[in-house]
């Protein structure tokens, strides 16, 4: 019978006594990942929501529209100051009214002069002492009467510069109207730059470039931590995502913000120029009102002093009159009567040219406190359009209040997240790394037998072997199979 020699190299004895539980501990730990619920380390559950802080400030969003009550404000006490500005003040009326009469004075003081003289004419032509007396007497009245005349066109209208206030005082008014129109709530709009939205679409396509070129320095992060597609990567994207849009919406308000405020202010300066050129213009009508007032005075001054040197002329008439009846005698009383009529009456136009006088200066003491009530009144309407501006000045600084408020509340919001998804981070990789923690020292203890299995040389046994027999070969066969079925179930079972 021939003979088989057989030769095999085995590892260490004590290499394979620490093999056998390795590999029983492997297939416990592997069996453990089937049956693990994953739900436990991976999920919503570990994503922070919104801070309470954010949930405000988005909340607050509906106050940057607070500027309209501040608005309607000055936009009524522009109107009130329009309103007190419309016309003259009554005293100026008054006084017109006043004039109106001094005409009709030295109308009837030139009718009593007139019918005086005419009276006069008619003297007996054989009294030649008394014509003689009596002959300056027509000519003191026709001189009384040019003066009277001319006292009466003197006075015959208000001065120019009386119509000019009032023409100026209208422009006043229209430009107060025209103020009033740019503090409306939407005044601001035809100031907005035509540009605006380009630049806010070019600004946010270069915030969402820089933005993209953060993603690959992320991943790159994730990879060096050994994170790479797991549930960290995703938090931090997350992460990354959420805080690149608050800082993008942030971006977009702020350039909208700054588009409106620009607006506004340009449409309080062009207010506040309407205003100071309505001022101005009431300023240049108070002026024209003092001139006229003066010119008026100054007319009434001359028309009184006209009317009392013609008064005067008829005074000297009657003397005339009377010195001639004292020498016509007793006996000419009926022309003694005649000049004492004639004087009376002489007498008489000089009381209604004094009347004329008299109502000349009162007419000038109205003016002057007509002129009072158009200083108060200008002052008042100042003051109306100087707290109409303060409450448009109010107008654009609450949209920029708010909005700090808001931009406070999102960025303490933003850190209480991002403190939150932290602790939330952490407690994933505590349960990551409680469901990695025996497959981790499984492939400790496989990497120690790896390189212990390197270190230490192997056992080369020589077998010979006769020649088996039928059935030595058959048990021999039949006991081989026996333990490979029992390594394989020691394997997987």
């Amino acid at each position: 019978m021939a003979e088989t020699t057989t030769s095999q190299v085995l590892p260490a004895v004590e290499i394979e006594a620490a093999a056998k539980p390795y590999i029983k501990q492997l297939q416990d730990v592997t069996g453990q990942f089937k049956t693990a619920d994953l739900s436990k380390v991976y999920g919503p559950q570990f994503v922070a929501g919104l801070d309470p802080l954010t949930q405000q400030a988005m909340g607050m969003a509906g106050g940057l529209g607070s500027y309209a009550p501040y608005l309607q404000a000055a936009g009524r006490l522009a109107g009130t100051a329009e309103r007190t500005l419309g016309g003259l003040p009554t005293d100026i009326a008054t006084a017109r009214g006043t004039l109106t009469g001094v005409p009709s004075d030295i109308a009837a003081s030139q009718a009593m002069l007139g019918q005086a003289q005419s009276q006069l004419g008619g003297l007996p032509t054989d009294i030649a002492t008394a014509r003689r007396t009596l002959m300056g007497v027509p000519s003191d009245i026709a001189a009384s009467q040019a003066m009277l005349a001319q006292a009466q066109s003197q006075l015959g209208g208000l001065p120019t510069d009386i119509a000019g206030a009032r023409g100026q005082l209208g422009t006043a008014a229209g430009d107060v109207a025209a103020a009033r129109g740019m503090i409306g709530p939407t005044a601001y709009q035809q100031y907005m730059s035509p540009y605006q939205q380009d630049v806010i679409d070019a600004t946010l396509q270069e915030y969402d470039i820089q933005t993209a070129k953060g993603i690959p320095a992320l991943r790159a992060q994730a990879i060096s931590a050994g994170a790479y597609g797991g549930g960290r990567e995703g938090v931090a994207q997350s992460e990354f995502a959420s805080e690149a849009a608050r800082n993008r919406a942030a971006l977009q308000a702020q350039l909208l913000q700054q588009g409106f405020g620009q607006a506004q202010q340009l449409a309080q300066q062009a207010q506040a120029q309407r205003m100071g050129v309505a001022g101005a213009q009431a300023g240049l009508a108070g002026q024209e009102l003092g001139i006229g007032q003066a010119q008026l005075a100054a007319q009434l001054g001359l028309s009184g002093q006209q009317a009392a040197l013609a008064g005067q002329r008829g005074a000297l008439g009657q003397l005339r009159g009377q010195l001639a009846g004292q020498q016509l005698g007793v006996g000419q009383s009926q022309l003694g009567a005649q000049l004492g009529l004639s004087g009376q009456q002489a007498a008489l136009a000089g009381q209604r040219g004094t009347l004329g006088q008299l109502r000349g200066q009162l007419a000038s003491q109205q003016l002057g406190v007509g002129q009072a009530q158009l200083g108060a009144q200008m002052g008042l309407a100042g003051q109306q359009l100087g707290i109409g501006q303060f409450q448009a000045g109010l107008a654009g600084q609450a949209p920029g209040l708010v909005g700090q408020q808001i931009s406070g509340l999102t960025t303490l919001g933003g850190l209480g997240q991002a403190q939150r998804q932290a602790q939330l981070a952490a407690q994933q990789q505590l349960a990551q790394q409680q469901l990695t923690q025996g497959l981790t020292a499984t492939q400790a203890l496989g990497s120690g037998l790896t390189s212990l299995i390197a270190g230490y040389p192997g056992q080369s046994t020589v077998t010979t072997t006769p020649t088996p027999s039928p059935l030595q070969t058959a048990l021999s066969t039949g006991a081989t199979l026996a333990g490979l079925y029992k390594g394989f179930g020691n394997i997987f079972g």
